[in-house]
Parts: structure tokens; sequence; C-alpha cells
């Protein structure tokens, strides 16, 4: 893969929707800093986060993370978690998930995991089995 020139950050791409302020945008940002390694193979002008919640500190909120990269599907990830902060982090971790599952679908077929896999034997070369180039030739 090439390297971005301008990669995509948490920092960079979230915006708060529904249900937070933008004072609670630099907390979540920090709860969301280990998708930046994630993320930086795109183009941040490609890359955007919104995160909002329903029924905020009530019994049955619900937390969304959507997030759109030019030229894929959009990604929606929900969290029915009663602690804001634990809601959080399972759609952090769920986005990191599902954008590490699409990454592996669009590599090409020749990707590291298929090089893994043994490769039937090749025949063996008579320079290296003398006994066995004796044998043909006889």
């Amino acid at each position: 893969m090439s390297a971005v020139a301008n990669p995509a950050t948490v920092a960079e791409c979230l915006r708060v929707g529904a249900g937070f302020s933008q004072g609670d945008r630099n907390w979540i940002a920090e709860q969301f800093a280990t998708l930046d390694a994630r993320l930086a193979g795109f183009h941040a002008d490609a890359t955007e986060l919104e995160v909002s919640v329903k029924d905020r500190e009530a019994r049955g909120q619900k937390v969304t993370l959507e997030c759109w990269i030019a030229g894929r599907q959009k990604i929606v990830t929900t969290s029915a978690e009663e602690d804001l902060h634990a809601a959080l982090n399972d759609v952090r971790d769920d986005l990191r998930r599902r954008l590490n599952d699409a990454k592996t679908r669009q590599e090409p077929r020749h990707n590291k995991h298929l090089r893994e896999v043994p490769q039937p034997q090749d025949e063996v070369d008579e320079s290296e089995d003398p006994a066995r180039a004796d044998a043909e030739t006889a």
C-alpha cells in the first residue's frame, strides 16, 4: 500500500452528533485515538467519522459511530451499553474490526495469508538426486 500524503486521524475527522457537545469532542477523540493507526491508510480529506448518542445517560441509551471513506461503503457501528465509556469503547473496537475485515477483502488474491499456505512439492530435480538420474538413464 502506498503512503498517504495526508493520513486520516480521529482528531481531524471526528464530528460529534446528537447527544454530544463540542466539549465532549476532545474526550471522545482520546478514547478513539487507537483508531489512528487503522485510519492512517486513508486520506484525511476523504474520511469522516461521526459519533452520536440517543437518550444519553438514560436506560436504553444507544451510541452510534458512522465512518465514511471515499470509495467504500459506509460503516455504522452501534452499542447499547449503559455506561457511556463502555459504549464508546464498544463502537470503537467494532469499527476497527470492520475496517480490518474490509481491508482483508480488498487485498489482492496473492496476499500474505495465501502465501503462507504450504505449496505442493515440485518434481525432484535430477541434479539433486543422482540415484534417480542414473536409474532413468539405465
